[in-house]
C-alpha cells in the first residue's frame, strides 16, 4: 500500500453523486494551496523551451501565459448558482417521497421502499442513457444554450412531480427530470474552460461547495413545505389546491429557484465553446510538446493498477448509493419495524445536517489530511470508519425502539454525533477520484479512464436504489434480524472495501515504473 501520494487531479467525472459523496465531491480535493498544483488534470508534459504545455483543453497552459490568466470570478459565481439549483431539485423530494409513495399507491409501510427505489433507479437509468447526448449537444450547439435548455427542463419536470397523484405519474415526471441531465455536464465543462491549471483548484472548490449547499437547502425546502395544510393548518387549511396536491408547494418553490437560474444564465453567463480552434499547422512554429502514445481502451483498462482502482471506484459508489437509498426510508420507517419513525421535518433536518457535515469534512479537513498522509491512507481510514457507521444505525434504532425516556434521550445525544462524524467517510469519494487520476498510464487517456469508471458507476446507480430499498422492505416486512438485516449486509460490504483499500497501488512507484519504461 502506498505511504504517500501526490494526486494528479480532482477529476471531472459526470455522475450525480450519492448523498455521502456530497454532490460531485471529487472536485473538492483541490482546495488546499499546498496540493493544488499536483491535483489537476493539467499534468505538465516534457517539452522543448516550453514548460507549460499539458494538453488539457482550453485551460491548459500553452506557452502564451494562459496559466497566469485570472479566474473570472463573476462567471464562476453565476455558474455555481446554476449548479446549486440541480441538487436542490434532486434532494428536495427525499423527505416526503416515502409518504407520497404510500399515499399515491395506497401502500403498506413495508412496501414503500420498493417503489421509492424504483423511482430513483429509473431516474438514474434515464440520466445514463441521455448523458452522452447532452455532452455532444454542448460540443455542437454551444455550452450556454444546452445549459439554459437543461435548466428549463429540470424546472418544468420538478414542478410537475408535485402534481403526481399516482405511482406511475411519479415515475414519469421523475424520469422527465432525468432526461434533462445536461446541467451538470455543461457547467463542469464551462468551469474548466474558464479556469487554468493554476486557478481550477479554486474554481472547482466553489463548484463543489455549491453542490453541498444544494444538498443542505433541498431537503429543508422539502421537509418544511411538504403537506403544508397538515403542518401549518392555520395558514393553509382553506387553500383547496394545497389540499388536493399536498406535495406541490416545495416543488413549486424549487421551480421558482430554477427559473431564477435560467434568467441569471441567460443574462450573465458567457459562452465558452471555441467554435474555430486553431489548426495544428498554425502551431508549427511553437516548441513541440512530446506526448506519450495514445492507448486503446483495452490497453488503458489492463494498465498496472487500473483494474483495482476502478473496482474501488465502483465499490465506494455502491456504498454511497446504497446508503442514500436506504437512509431516508430507514428514518421514515416506524421504530417497531426497525426504523427511526421520523417526521418530514426531522428527515429534512438530518439530511441537511449530513450535507453540512460533509461540506466541512471535504472543504476543511480532507485537503490537509491528504497532503500529509496521502490518498491511500485517508481512504483506508474512511474504509475502517464506514462499517462502524453502518453498524451504529441499528443501535440507534434500538434506543428508540425501547420506548423509554432514557433510551430516547441517549438517542438524541448520540445519533447527531454519529451522523456528523460518520459524514467523514465522504472523503473516500474524493480520494478514489484522485486515485483514478494517479493510476492513469498517461495524461492523454484520462478521459478514457474516467469514462470507464463512470460506466461502472452508472450501472451501479441504475440498480442500487431499487435493489437496496427492496432488501430494506423485505427486512422490515419479515423482521429478519429484527428488521436490521440490510445494515448487516451493508456493514459487510464496507468491510470488503477496507480490504480493497489495503491493496491499492503505490502511485509513486507506478510513476517511476512508467518513467523507466519511457527511458527504456
Amino acid at each position: 500500500m502506498a505511504r504517500s501520494t501526490q494526486p494528479a487531479d480532482g477529476g471531472h467525472a459526470n455522475e450525480t453523486t450519492p448523498l455521502l459523496a456530497a454532490g460531485d465531491d471529487h472536485d473538492l480535493s483541490i482546495t488546499d494551496p499546498g496540493i493544488s498544483e499536483v491535483t489537476t488534470l493539467n499534468e505538465q508534459q516534457p517539452s522543448s523551451g516550453n514548460s507549460s504545455g499539458n494538453g488539457h483543453g482550453s485551460h491548459a497552459g500553452d506557452g502564451h501565459g494562459d496559466d497566469d490568466k485570472p479566474l473570472p470570478v463573476r462567471q464562476i459565481i453565476v455558474l455555481c448558482y446554476a449548479r446549486w439549483v440541480e441538487p436542490v431539485a434532486f434532494f428536495c423530494i427525499f423527505p416526503y417521497m416515502p409518504q407520497m409513495c404510500k399515499e399515491n399507491g395506497d401502500l403498506a409501510y413495508a412496501d414503500v421502499g420498493f417503489y421509492s427505489g424504483l423511482i430513483e433507479s429509473l431516474f438514474s437509468l434515464t440520466q445514463m442513457v441521455v448523458m452522452i447526448w447532452w455532452g455532444k449537444a454542448a460540443d455542437r450547439f454551444g455550452r450556454k444554450p444546452v445549459l439554459v435548455s437543461s435548466l428549463v427542463g429540470v424546472t418544468f419536470a420538478t414542478a410537475l412531480f408535485g402534481l403526481a397523484k399516482t405511482i406511475w405519474q411519479m415515475i414519469l415526471f421523475r424520469c422527465l427530470a432525468g432526461v434533462f441531465a445536461g446541467t451538470i455536464v455543461t457547467i463542469r465543462a464551462m468551469i474548466s474552460e474558464h479556469s487554468t491549471s493554476k486557478t481550477q483548484a479554486r474554481a472547482f472548490s466553489w463548484f463543489a461547495f455549491a453542490g453541498n449547499l444544494g444538498i443542505l437547502v433541498g431537503p429543508l425546502i422539502g421537509g418544511l413545505l411538504a403537506n403544508p395544510v397538515e403542518q401549518y393548518p392555520s395558514l393553509f387549511v382553506n387553500v383547496q389546491f394545497l389540499v388536493d396536491y399536498p406535495y406541490v408547494l416545495p416543488t413549486l418553490v424549487v421551480a421558482v429557484l430554477g427559473l431564477s437560474a435560467v434568467v441569471v444564465t441567460v443574462l450573465f453567463v458567457d459562452e465558452t465553446l471555441v467554435r474555430d480552434p486553431v489548426p495544428e499547422s498554425a502551431a508549427a512554429g511553437e516548441s513541440a510538446i512530446v506526448k506519450p502514445p495514445r492507448l486503446s481502451t483495452w490497453e488503458v483498462l489492463k494498465s498496472p493498477g487500473v483494474p483495482i482502482v476502478i473496482f474501488a471506484y465502483g465499490h465506494v459508489m455502491l456504498l454511497g448509493f446504497s446508503y442514500t437509498a436506504v437512509v431516508p426510508l430507514f428514518w421514515f420507517t416506524p421504530t417497531n419495524l426497525g426504523g427511526f419513525g421520523f417526521s418530514y421535518l426531522q428527515i429534512s433536518i438530518f439530511l441537511a445536517l449530513t450535507g453540512l457535515a460533509q461540506a466541512i469534512w471535504l472543504l476543511l479537513i480532507f485537503p490537509p489530511l491528504q497532503h500529509r498522509f496521502g490518498t491511500n491512507r485517508v481512504m483506508l481510514a474512511c474504509a475502517i470508519a464506514w462499517p462502524v457507521e453502518f453498524a451504529a444505525m441499528p443501535f440507534c434504532s434500538m434506543l428508540l425502539r425501547s420506548a423509554n425516556p432514557a433510551g430516547t434521550a441517549t438517542f438524541w445525544a448520540v445519533a447527531p454525533l454519529i451522523l456528523i462524524t460518520g459524514a467523514g467517510v465522504s472523503m473516500a469519494f474524493t480520494g478514489v477520484q484522485l486515485a483514478l487520476n494517479d493510476v492513469s498510464p498517461s495524461p492523454i487517456v484520462l478521459g478514457t479512464l474516467n469514462a470507464l469508471a463512470l460506466s461502472v458507476v452508472s450501472g451501479v446507480r441504475a440498480f442500487c436504489p431499487a435493489l437496496f430499498t427492496t432488501l430494506f422492505a423485505i427486512g422490515a416486512r419479515t423482521q429478519w434480524l429484527w428488521g436490521y438485516a440490510i445494515w448487516v449486509l451493508m456493514t459487510l460490504m464496507a468491510v470488503l472495501f477496507a480490504v480493497v483499500c489495503w491493496y491499492l497501488p503505490d502511485y509513486n512507484e507506478l510513476k517511476k515504473q512508467r518513467e523507466r519504461e519511457r527511458v527504456g
